[in-house]
């Protein structure tokens, strides 16, 4: 039996139908892609060592952008379509923010949160103190710096406890700096004190914004926590080029959780 020819229409209407798929199979992952990075998770990389030696510089790690609640921020492009948070929750002392830079919103930084509203910050010969109690340092092992120059150079390195418990470490690479003693930081009610972890090395919150610094940060421009390193290669390495990832990239940092 002799099969019958396929006629023009059918023809033009199967690919029709095979491209009206194709266009609803990608607004599917369009609308899956924007709902995952508007509420859930968003990727970011470290353009600085202000927080070394938590974070390296070309890290690459995801923030739940659900940890503090949304805010305008929390969209793409960040349209100004609403103030405030949504399900806001406040951040704890220790934990590693993506915010929002108050004197220029259109800048990412990543700082560990010190303090909360109403508490009172001090740096007094390069130890921290939180309402007038000096928090817990005990000395580690030295930092070994192998991406400054040809030759690894060795950072003193701290181990901070806060009030809460949390800990991690701090670099102190440059004895009496200028923001090793500072006059008292009382944080205002919505806003959070955030410090880099390479004490010397950062423009946190000790710095005022009129100084380049980033001074006190809002609840509303927090955008969340970050979490999870997914991806590192070594500083100035070429990501894309993929043949040179065994030797470039830092093995040991992928998939480590970020404390």
């Amino acid at each position: 039996m002799k099969e019958k020819p396929m006629s023009v229409s059918t023809l033009e209407g199967r690919r029709q139908g095979g491209f009206a798929e194709t266009l609803r199979v990608i607004a599917q992952a369009l609308i899956i892609a924007l709902v995952f990075r508007t509420f859930l998770f968003q990727s970011f990389n470290i353009p600085s060592g202000s927080m070394e030696a938590t974070l390296l510089v070309d890290d690459y790690l995801f923030v739940s952008k659900f940890s503090y609640g949304f805010t305008h921020y929390s969209l793409p492009f960040s349209p100004s379509i609403f103030s405030g948070r949504v399900f806001g929750s406040q951040p704890n002392p220790g934990d590693v923010v993506v915010f929002r830079l108050p004197r220029d919103d259109s800048i990412d930084f990543i700082k560990r949160v010190i303090g909360l509203p109403g508490d009172r910050i001090q740096m007094i010969d390069g130890l921290l103190h939180i309402n007038g109690t000096a928090v817990k340092r005990e000395r580690a092992d030295d930092y070994i710096d192998n991406d400054e120059g040809l030759h690894p150079i060795r950072v003193k390195r701290w181990r901070e406890t806060l009030p809460n418990g949390v800990s991690y470490y701090t670099l102190d690479r440059i004895e009496g700096s200028q923001y090793d003693n500072t006059e008292p930081y009382i944080v205002p009610p919505g806003h959070f004190f955030v410090m880099g972890d390479n004490r010397d090395n950062s423009l946190d919150s000790r710095v005022p914004p009129t100084s380049g610094g980033v001074g006190y940060v809002p609840f509303e421009n927090l955008i969340g926590r970050a979490n999870i390193i997914f991806f590192s290669i070594g500083d100035g390495e070429p990501a894309w080029q993929v043949w040179r990832w065994p030797l470039s990239l830092r093995w040991s940092r992928l998939f480590t959780i970020i404390r």
